[in-house]
């Protein structure tokens, strides 16, 4: 009944698609007698659309860029956080392997800190500000390229990023026709398809892409199951001077629930044992619940212009239409009538669904004007979000009395509207020495109102003003070294489950601020390149994860009051020969909590002492390293071994020994050839083999306190996969 309804659901999403062409089509055909330009024109139509969100090579950023190509040969990661593991300062994890929901952190700032936008418009959720990679999978395969901005990144529309920035540019339009096929199989039954084609720019100056990608699994752990697909679609009309372009991008995913975490002792026994949807019945036998699952559908649709007034001044102008709905399903056994607002005593198993309906609508305006010495960007973007959240029992075990049919127990709603002014300048005070200006202002308005899960009343409204300034200069000492340093401001508002769990346990919770300055060097010559950059983040009133789990997998948080990230981060890469390159980065970090309060006991005792000292911010490792060499004995084959290495960390702020996760290092094997065949056409190979040492490391879920006779310390942990594999097979023509 279920796969019955997906289907359906999965159709649903995919009609829009034709109306976005048909509307596409129509804006230009007014242009139809215009003349497609040169390939340099075209790229820069096209860059105009991220001009204004990206780091140039002279602006005084950290930064790492992949461009196409890049990006197609780490595609047999299933996401793009674990596209990027590689990258300086970057931890991702998942609760299952690589499958289904994964996250990264950047600095040891979590997902919902970093600012991710695609063609300039925030893919941030507004509410919980982070990004669901599962809802839309596959979103590399989508982009033409990504930079990664480390710190506070140059300012755009939307949220500042507190640990880095990551921009994703959707496929360009290319000069001829083109088509791609993948597929992939790999451990625990997974399967990945995809298809990409383009019509090229044609004389007229229209230009068609689509892609469709899919993957499904079994999953590592027990109830990791994944169903994911999505679909981009552009059409584009480029001008003499102007570039129009409609873009659908279209994600469904069906996904098992494995954000519970479990006991070490547990896992040491049944490493893929997952408590989700477990229940008994009257004699004690244990079952699972088959529909223990996260579902959600997102649709995008976008809507740019871009246009050269002259040699010196361009504009974009970009409508953003972003829907989603969806749901989780759990089995809750044992719970009393009253925690879902019934008027019975006693207790009972029931089946609940939580529901989300949420639409965002966003317009962004920008204006650049560019000389030999000058580069201005100005901008405004303002978004209006209307979410709405609720819940309902689907069945329950003792139903006399309950109404068979679904019984709504909450419901609230949220909106927010976010209004951003940016300014940004860049100026060549002589040929070596380059300054940067970048000032943005945000004025956040946000309500919560109605019934919350917990059966408490919301009545919430706030408006947040923030200013934050950007300054630097860029030094170049000669072609192939460079010295630059920043310094910005930058704020951020609490997510919807910050003000949520703070209403819930009559608490306030607040904005926090960020301070952060940098200073950098990088070297760039034939044969090898270096780069040092060292970094002070210092936050006021940071919210930072307090190592608990609400009841729908969200970190907790709690704002510190003064808390600080200070690291210096090294990149190297050195070419032997013409078939050896070794690359590595490694990041050395102190990330702390000054004069940070906490209670803590001898297990099992009921005294409870307290101390203040200064502790280690959680899921913050003072260590992490990367490392690829990479052979190519003959042309088109390719060798690469990859480590990665994780300092450990702590599941709290209280720097426990007790809540430490240990350090992991994980070494992968990827080897690819290509085979070209007639005209363009080629075939490529690749195999990926995770995990060689077959490492089972652990990583943390939730910690903390509980008195049961006694305080006791809990912790649970995400058991991850040891040696596992994929094979990727792709035709280009």
């Amino acid at each position: 009944m279920f796969k019955k309804n997906l289907s359906n659901w999965g159709i649903r999403a995919l009609r829009p698609v034709s109306r976005v062409v048909a509307v596409a089509t129509f804006f230009s055909l007014p242009c139809s007698t215009l003349l497609a330009q040169s390939q340099d024109t075209t790229r820069t139509l096209d860059e105009v659309l991220i001009k204004d969100s990206r780091a140039s090579e002279r602006s005084p950023f950290t930064t790492s860029n992949l461009n196409r190509q890049q990006l197609d040969e780490v595609k047999t990661e299933v996401s793009i956080p674990y596209m990027l593991e590689l990258q300086p300062s970057v931890v991702v994890s998942g609760e299952n392997g690589k499958m289904g929901e994964t996250t990264m952190r950047i600095r040891g700032v979590d997902a919902s800190r970093i600012n991710v936008n695609i063609n300039g418009i925030t893919l941030n959720d507004p509410e919980s500000q982070a990004v669901f990679w599962y809802n839309v999978p596959n979103l590399a395969g989508m982009a033409q390229s990504l930079q990664i901005q480390r710190g506070v990144g140059a300012s755009n529309g939307g949220g500042n990023s507190f640990g880095g920035a990551i921009n994703l540019q959707t496929l360009n339009a290319r000069s001829k026709a083109y088509g791609q096929a993948d597929i992939a199989l790999g451990s625990w039954n997974t399967r990945e398809y995809g298809i990409s084609a383009g019509t090229g720019i044609r004389p007229s100056g229209f230009s068609f892409d689509i892609a469709y990608n899919g993957q499904t699994t079994d999953g590592y752990v027990r109830n990791g199951f994944a169903d994911q697909q999505s679909l981009f679609a552009s059409a584009s009309r480029y001008g003499q001077r102007s570039l129009l372009k409609a873009v659908a991008i279209i994600g469904t995913q069906h996904t098992g629930i494995t954000w519970n975490g479990e006991d070490a002792s547990v896992l040491d026994q049944n490493p893929t044992y997952n408590s989700a949807g477990e229940y008994y019945d009257d004699l004690g036998n244990i079952y699972y619940y088959p529909n223990e699952s996260d579902n959600y559908n997102q649709r995008r649709y976008q809507l740019y212009y871009s246009l050269l007034l002259n040699d010196r001044w361009s504009l974009k102008a970009v409508a953003d239409f972003t829907h989603g709905d969806g749901y989780y399903e759990q089995y809750k056994a044992a719970k009393k009538y009253s925690k879902y607002g019934l008027d019975r005593s006693g207790k009972s198993d029931f089946v609940i669904q939580k529901k989300m309906w949420n639409s965002a609508y966003t317009g962004n305006f920008s204006a650049s004007y560019t000389s030999s010495r000058l580069n201005l960007t100005f901008g405004e973007m303002f978004l209006y979000f209307d979410g709405d959240h609720w819940g309902e029992l689907i069945w329950c075990k003792d139903s006399a009395g309950f109404d068979a049919s679904p019984s709504e127990w909450y419901r609230y709603k949220g909106n927010k509207v976010d209004a951003t002014t940016y300014a940004k300048a860049d100026w060549d005070a002589t040929s070596r020495l380059n300054l940067y200006a970048d000032m943005q202002l945000r004025l956040v308005d946000y309500s919560l109102k109605g019934l919350a899960d917990d059966l408490f009343d919301m009545d919430f409204h706030a408006l947040y003003p923030f200013f934050n300034p950007k300054v630097g200069a860029n030094y170049q000492l000669d072609n192939g070294q460079r010295l630059y340093m920043v310094a910005g401001i930058a704020h951020r508002e609490p997510t919807r489950s910050d003000i949520k769990d703070a209403i819930g346990n009559a608490d306030t919770v607040k904005a926090e601020s960020m301070l952060d300055i940098e200073l950098g060097y990088q070297l760039n010559r034939q044969r090898f390149a270096f780069s040092a950059g060292g970094y002070a983040m210092l936050y006021k009133d940071q919210l930072t994860p307090s190592g608990d789990l609400s009841s729908s997998g969200y970190s907790l948080m709690e704002n510190v009051d003064k808390s600080y990230r200070l690291g210096i981060e090294l990149v190297a890469g050195y070419r032997f020969t013409q078939w050896l390159r070794v690359d590595a980065n490694l990041t050395l970090s102190m990330n702390k909590i000054i004069n940070y309060t906490y209670t803590d006991f001898v297990e099992g005792d009921s005294m409870l002492t307290t101390y203040t000292r200064n502790t280690d911010l959680s899921y913050s490792p003072s260590v992490i390293g990367a490392g690829i060499v990479t052979f190519e004995p003959l042309t088109d084959f390719k060798i690469q071994l990859t480590g990665k290495y994780v300092g450990s960390q702590y599941l709290d702020n209280t720097s426990r020994d007790c809540y430490r996760q240990d350090a992991y290092f994980l070494l992968n094997l990827k080897m690819g050839y290509t085979w070209h065949l007639v005209g363009s056409q080629e075939v490529e190979a690749q195999l990926v083999v995770n995990n060689l040492l077959d490492h089972h490391y652990r990583i943390g879920a939730w910690a903390g306190d509980d008195y049961w006779d006694g305080y006791y310390h809990y912790s649970g942990w995400y058991q991850q996969p040891g040696i596992n594999c994929l094979a990727r097979l792709s035709l280009r023509f």
